[in-house]
């Protein structure tokens, strides 16, 4: 997990919920997922418990493990049934990491 924040530090969000979670944006986390395994998510809006509750659908549709949440922004990671060593945060970053 620790190697994880790490990494998840020099991530930039590559998806913003900024309403509902509809199927576009489930498609597209779970793109995004497939292709870095580790990624951040912005979710736009001021009640923690809807974020709490925005973030644990995802990981739950998803089937991803949630590493981090700092305000908006969550760090999930989810492991890749395929590799793509040149896409994944986690292949790419590992050597700063240590």
């Amino acid at each position: 997990m620790r190697h994880y924040r790490s990494i998840g530090h020099n991530l930039n969000p590559v998806v913003i919920v900024a309403q509902d979670l509809t199927d576009n944006v489930h498609t597209e986390i779970n793109r995004a997922l497939s292709d870095h395994e580790l990624i951040k998510i912005r979710i736009v809006t001021d009640n923690r418990e809807s974020r709490k509750k925005v973030i644990d659908e995802i990981c739950e549709k998803q089937n991803a493990e949630q590493i981090q949440v700092i305000g908006k922004t969550a760090l999930i990671f989810r492991a890749a049934k395929k590799l793509k060593p040149h896409l994944s945060n986690i292949q790419r970053f590992n050597h700063a990491a240590k």
